[in-house]
């Protein structure tokens, strides 16, 4: 695997590394959304790399990055946008994923940039991060096939109504047994997430 570090464009600070595959060119990418910066979220989590890795085997390329200054979801929001843009400018099929903080930040980028992605992936995700900045009301607006993967243990975030609204639009619906940071369980996220992707991003 080929990783390189680079500035994603636009008006904020933000900073990512590209895996690629190295045998072979891919015309895919999947942007990769960190979880809750006050939380330590950051590019190097663990579910990103594990999510990361399995895509690179596959033959498509993921861009995990690390959102600027701390802004409440809204400049975060412009982030992973503007890491789309940045991705669809390079690459024939782009998806995104997302992980805890960054199913929000994943699902509202998804459901308002134009040209959609072509897959969603979100893995333990929250419901809100505040009344305009609803994952549930995204998913009424995104234009690619959603995938939701939750943790039946998981305490952290309020991931139920994400879930049933998924269920509700047909979307996939995948349940592990685990918490909310699937400890011991990253092999089977990265396969469950990247199969998908994978899939639909042919």
């Amino acid at each position: 695997m080929n990783s390189e570090d680079l500035p994603i464009p636009g008006g904020r600070d933000v900073r990512a590394t590209l895996d690629s595959p190295e045998s072979e060119d891919t015309d895919a990418i999947v942007v990769a959304c960190p979880p809750h910066p006050q939380h330590r979220g950051h590019r190097g989590d663990a579910r990103l790399k594990a999510v990361s890795e399995a895509l690179v085997a596959d033959g498509v390329a993921c861009l995990r990055f690390d959102y600027g200054d701390w802004d409440e979801g809204y400049g975060e929001r412009e982030d992973a946008r503007n890491a789309l843009r940045w991705a669809r400018d390079r690459y024939d099929r782009v998806g995104i994923f997302g992980f805890s903080f960054g199913t929000a930040v994943a699902a509202l980028a998804a459901s308002s940039i134009e040209p959609p992605p072509e897959a969603v992936s979100l893995l333990a995700p929250t419901a809100k991060l505040a009344d305009d900045l609803d994952t549930v009301a995204a998913l009424d607006d995104v234009e690619a096939p959603v995938q939701v993967v939750y943790g039946t243990r998981d305490d952290t975030v309020d991931w139920e109504p994400v879930v049933e609204r998924a269920r509700e639009l047909g979307f996939e619906v995948v349940e592990i047994g685990a918490d909310h940071f699937f400890v011991g369980q990253h092999e089977k996220v990265a396969d469950s997430v990247s199969g998908f992707l994978v899939e639909h991003l042919g």
